[in-house]
C-alpha cells in the first residue's frame, strides 16, 4: 500500500471510529466488533512507521509523532476537564464528553480505554526513536 492510501485508510478508520463512539453501552458481539475496529485503526500508522522508518522519511515520522502528542494531549486535557465538569452545568459535561468521544478515538469506542492509550504511547515513542536514528 503507498503512503497516500495508508493515509486515507487511517483517516477514515479515525471517523469510522469517532461515529461509533456514540453508540451507547454496545454489549456482545457488538464490543467485540467495536474492539477489533479500534485495534483495527492503529494498523495504517505502525505500517506508515515502518515504512517511513524503512525509508528515511522524517516528514511522516514528524507526522505520526504530532498526532500521537496531540492525542495524548487533548485525551489527558478533556479527561481532566470531564471530570471537573461535575461541579459545572450537565450540558458542558455533556459537550466535554462528546468532544473526547470525537478527539480520543477510538479510546472510546473500543470501550478499553487504557488500550488505546497504549497504543498512541506506542506509536509516540516508535515515531520518537526513528527520528532519534536518523
Amino acid at each position: 500500500m503507498s503512503k497516500n492510501s495508508l493515509i486515507v485508510l487511517w483517516g477514515s478508520l479515525f471517523i469510522l471510529c469517532a461515529g461509533l463512539g456514540f453508540i451507547p453501552q454496545p454489549e456482545g458481539p457488538l464490543r467485540l466488533l467495536l474492539t477489533g475496529v479500534s485495534l483495527g485503526f492503529f494498523i495504517p500508522p505502525a505500517l506508515l512507521l515502518w515504512k517511513a522508518k524503512a525509508a528515511g522519511d522524517r516528514n511522516t515520522l514528524k507526522l505520526i509523532r504530532n498526532l500521537s502528542l496531540l492525542s495524548l494531549g487533548l485525551t489527558l486535557l478533556l479527561l481532566v476537564l470531564n471530570l471537573v465538569s461535575a461541579l459545572w452545568s450537565e450540558t458542558l459535561g455533556s459537550f466535554l464528553y462528546y468532544l473526547l468521544v470525537i478527539l480520543s478515538t477510538p479510546m472510546v469506542c473500543s470501550g478499553y480505554w487504557i488500550m488505546s492509550l497504549f497504543l498512541w504511547a506506542c506509536l509516540l515513542m516508535a515515531s520518537l526513536m526513528g527520528l532519534k536514528q536518523k
